[in-house]
């Protein structure tokens, strides 16, 4: 395109020079004049006939010469005009571009901003929430803890405080057996005085019982669930020692109470082995 341009120029100049040597310089006759003296200079005399053949000769050619001339000049200035208009809409469609880009470089960085002012709103309201999930799961394992606390039930208790051996039994009823010697009392749910165990929590609950004496007499002990037998456990021989134990997961409502007799006739032993048990603990709480 340029290269283009370039020669139109240096066509529009060469028209220019050639129309001022034609309208400010020589006219048609003196331009004819000059011809003839010129072709008398380099040529001998010759005949009127052959002068104005030949002056006929030299204006046509003139004048064939100067129509060229004009019917490019028309073409190359039809073609420069076309040109100019091409290169006035390529200049406006340019303009149009820069704005284009102005417009949408302005709208690129409105977004970056705005994109950036989202990712910190983001950052913060997760920040926020990471706060608050790591608070609630503190106060969860707590109060998890506190109630976890509140749910510790556990007891296990032997028959005798004092390391001398002594019989219990046998009698004529059924007695309640009170384990004096406590080992653990978790929840103090279980009363050494009575030796009755009273459910705090409604749950699931284990217990177990263990009986030891000497035949011929059996020792038998029972667990009772309030006025319910629930287990047994026996032993019989005709002579030496004899011991027992059972277990059992009760399921109990609060109040519920969970204790261990002595069956009627049987007879147990106990000394500073703690040879005769009643324990019991929590499994998991019911709701």
């Amino acid at each position: 395109m340029k290269g283009l341009v370039c020669l139109l120029l240096l066509l529009e100049t060469f028209v220019c020079v050639v129309q001022h040597q034609v309208d400010g310089g020589l006219n048609e006759n003196e331009i004819s004049q000059q011809l003839r003296s010129e072709d008398g200079r380099q040529n001998p005399p010759q005949t009127d006939t052959l002068r104005d053949e030949a002056s006929t000769d030299s204006q046509q050619n003139y004048h064939l010469f100067f129509t060229d001339i004009h019917a490019a000049l028309r073409e190359l200035t039809a073609t420069v005009t076309e040109q100019k208009v091409n290169i006035r809409e390529l200049t406006a469609t340019v303009t149009e571009q820069k704005t284009i880009n102005r417009e949408l470089t302005t709208n690129i960085r409105a977004l970056e901003t705005r994109l950036r002012e989202q990712q910190t709103f983001i950052l913060e309201e997760m920040n926020k929430k990471n706060d608050e999930i790591s608070n609630l799961t503190l106060g969860q394992v707590e109060e998890l803890r506190k109630e976890n606390r509140d749910r510790e039930i556990a007891f296990s208790a032997a028959l005798m405080k004092s390391s001398s051996g002594d019989y219990i039994g046998p009698f004529t009823t059924e007695i309640t057996l009170t384990y004096r010697n406590v080992f653990t009392n978790i929840g103090n749910a279980y009363n050494p005085v009575t030796g009755v165990f009273t459910a705090p929590l409604k749950g699931a609950y284990m217990f177990r019982v263990s009986v030891f004496g000497h035949g011929p007499t059996a020792a038998t002990a029972d667990i009772f669930k309030n006025e319910e037998r629930m287990v047994v456990a026996r032993a019989y021989q005709d002579k030496d020692g004899l011991n027992s134990s059972n277990g059992v997961v009760l399921i109990l409502e609060v109040g519920d109470v969970v204790y261990v007799r002595l069956l009627s006739g049987c007879r147990i032993y106990d000394d500073q082995y703690n040879r005769n048990t009643f324990s019991g603990f929590l499994l998991f709480p019911l709701r």
